[in-house]
């Protein structure tokens, strides 16, 4: 299927076309060329035309600031996320307290060893 789209003085003509497979784009351009008087436009409709020409970074920035602001995803997706980060800061704080044990307990191994070869015969 092609849909082709005309504004003109602010309407909207429509016109539909069936390729059959999916053409090619070198075929699409070549129908465009030879038939694109010949179709047979809908009659024109009241629309408004949108300034289409926005530099695309601008674009990509304000799209990761909607994204920031709102998040991604539904409110149990946000929830799920808010519940995998709590998560992630128990077990950071729970490593940590493990490492520090294992550090602490190898510490006073080393001091008992010192203390026995410091003992004598």
């Amino acid at each position: 299927m092609g849909v082709f789209e005309r504004i003109e003085n602010r309407k909207l003509s429509v016109a539909k076309v069936t390729f059959g497979a999916e053409p090619k784009d070198y075929e699409v351009l070549e129908f465009i060329n030879r038939n694109y008087y010949h179709l047979q436009f809908s009659p024109a409709v009241e629309t408004v035309v949108k300034d289409t020409k926005k530099n695309p970074k601008r674009a990509q920035r304000d799209a990761k600031k909607q994204t920031l602001e709102t998040g991604i995803g539904t409110k149990s997706q946000q929830a799920l996320k808010l519940q995998l980060e709590q998560n992630k800061q128990e077990r950071k704080v729970r490593s940590r307290e493990q490492r520090e044990a294992e550090s602490q307990r190898i510490f006073e191994l080393k001091k008992i060893k010192k203390r026995e070869k410091h003992r004598g015969h």
